[in-house]
C-alpha cells in the first residue's frame, strides 16, 4: 500500500476546515498544514488532526507556498487539497481501495474535481486535476495564480471525485491582483496564464481588455488547446456582452480549428442561432451536441448537461417554436429522464399539458 502526505494551505478557514479533514484524516498517513497568516482558528482547528502545522509568509504565489507544503512531505505522495473541498460518500471507499492497489510506478494520479452543481446536488462542472503526485524532487508547482504541476511521467487517471463545496464570497479581486502586480514587474505572462488572466477580466467585466487577451492567446502557436476551446467560449461571451454577435459566433466557430467539436461550444453555438430565430441551425447544433463523446477522462472543463439535459431541454424549445408540439414533448420528456427535478422541464411539462 502507497502512504499519502496531504499537504494544505490555509488562511482563516475555520469555517470549513474540520468538514475537509473530517472527511480524508483517516485517509491519509499523513497532514500537513502550512499556515499563510490566519487572524482566526484556523491553526487550532488543524492540531485536533495533526502536529505538522507550519507558517509562511504570504507572497502573492500560491505555487510558492504549495511547494513549501510539498517540501515537509515524508510519504510516498503528496496529495493537495483546498480547506473548501470534501471526499464525500463512495469515493471514500474508492480512495482507500486505490491506495491499496496502486502501482508504485505511478508518478501522478489525476482525480475529478467537482466544482459546481445543480440544485439536487449534482455535479455540474468538472475537470480533472493532478491530485496524487510522487514525492520525489522533479515534481514541483508553477503558477502564482492557478498553480499547476504539468502532468508527465507515468500519469493513471482515477473516478475518484473531490468536491468542491465553496462557503462564503472570499476575495473576488485577489487573482486579478496578483496578475497585475506580475504585469507591472515587467514579467510575461505565458500562455496558460493569458488563458486564466483573459478569465479574470471576464469575470470583472472588463470585456475589451479580456477580449485583447484572449485573442493574444489563441493567436500564440503555444499553449494548451483544452483552453483554447475553453477561451473561444468565454470570449465570445464578451463579444456577447459588446453587442458584437456576429464577432461571438466566428469565435466560437473558431474553437472547431483546436480540435473535434465539444458538446459544449456546440450548445454555446446553437443557442447563438435560438436567440437569432433561426431554429434549423439551433436544431442542427443542439443534435450534434448529442451526438458528441464525452471523454470522462480528458483533461479539460466538463459540462456533463451539455451532453444531454441541455441540448434536450433546447431541441424541446426550438421544434415548440416551429410547431412541432409532438417533437418538442418528446425531447421535454428525454429531458425529465435526465433530471426529473428540473424546474425548467417540469415547467415544460405543465405546458404542454395545458394546451
Amino acid at each position: 500500500m502507497v502512504t499519502i502526505s496531504l499537504c494544505m494551505i490555509l488562511k482563516n478557514e475555520e469555517k470549513v476546515l474540520s468538514r475537509c479533514l473530517d472527511s480524508i484524516a483517516n485517509l491519509v498517513d499523513e497532514i500537513i498544514i502550512v499556515d499563510t497568516g490566519s487572524t482566526d482558528q484556523t491553526k487550532e482547528i488543524a492540531a485536533n488532526y495533526t502536529s505538522k502545522i507550519y507558517s509562511y509568509p504570504w507572497k502573492d504565489d500560491f505555487s510558492a507556498a504549495r511547494n513549501y507544503s510539498f517540501s515537509k512531505a515524508s510519504m510516498d505522495y503528496c496529495m493537495w487539497m483546498d480547506a473548501d473541498d470534501i471526499l464525500e460518500g463512495v469515493e471514500k471507499e474508492k480512495f482507500l481501495y486505490l491506495k491499496q492497489s496502486l502501482d508504485l510506478n505511478t508518478d501522478i494520479v489525476m482525480m475529478k474535481y467537482n466544482t459546481a452543481f445543480d440544485e439536487e446536488g449534482s455535479p455540474a462542472f468538472s475537470y480533472f486535476r493532478e491530485r496524487w503526485i510522487k514525492n520525489i524532487p522533479k515534481y514541483h508547482w508553477i503558477g502564482e495564480v492557478h498553480e499547476v504541476i504539468p502532468p508527465n511521467g507515468n500519469v493513471t487517471h482515477s473516478d475518484i471525485a473531490i468536491s468542491h463545496k465553496k462557503e462564503g464570497v472570499g476575495d473576488p479581486d485577489r487573482n486579478l491582483r496578483i496578475y497585475q502586480k506580475i504585469l507591472r514587474s515587467g514579467k510575461t505572462l505565458d500562455p496558460r496564464q493569458q488563458y486564466y488572466y483573459g478569465r479574470e477580466l471576464y469575470y470583472h467585466q472588463l470585456y475589451e481588455d479580456a477580449i485583447s487577451v484572449f485573442e493574444k492567446f489563441l493567436q500564440s502557436p503555444d499553449g494548451w488547446f483544452e483552453n483554447k476551446i475553453e477561451a473561444c467560449s468565454i470570449c465570445a461571451k464578451c463579444y456577447y456582452k459588446l453587442k458584437q454577435n456576429d464577432s461571438a459566433l466566428l469565435t466560437l466557430l473558431r474553437s472547431l480549428s483546436f480540435d473535434v467539436p465539444r458538446a459544449e461550444l456546440c450548445c454555446d453555438i446553437g443557442n447563438h442561432f435560438l436567440e437569432c430565430g433561426n431554429y434549423a441551425n439551433a436544431i442542427h447544433w443542439y443534435e450534434t451536441a448529442l451526438n458528441t463523446v464525452k471523454k470522462d477522462h480528458a483533461d479539460g472543463f466538463i459540462l456533463p448537461d451539455c451532453y444531454d439535459y441541455i441540448p434536450f431541454l433546447q431541441l424541446c424549445v426550438c421544434y415548440d417554436k416551429i410547431g412541432n408540439r409532438n417533437k418538442a414533448k418528446e425531447y421535454n420528456e428525454k429531458a425529465g429522464c435526465c433530471k426529473p427535478y428540473s424546474q425548467a422541464y417540469l415547467h415544460n411539462k405543465h405546458y404542454f399539458e395545458n394546451l
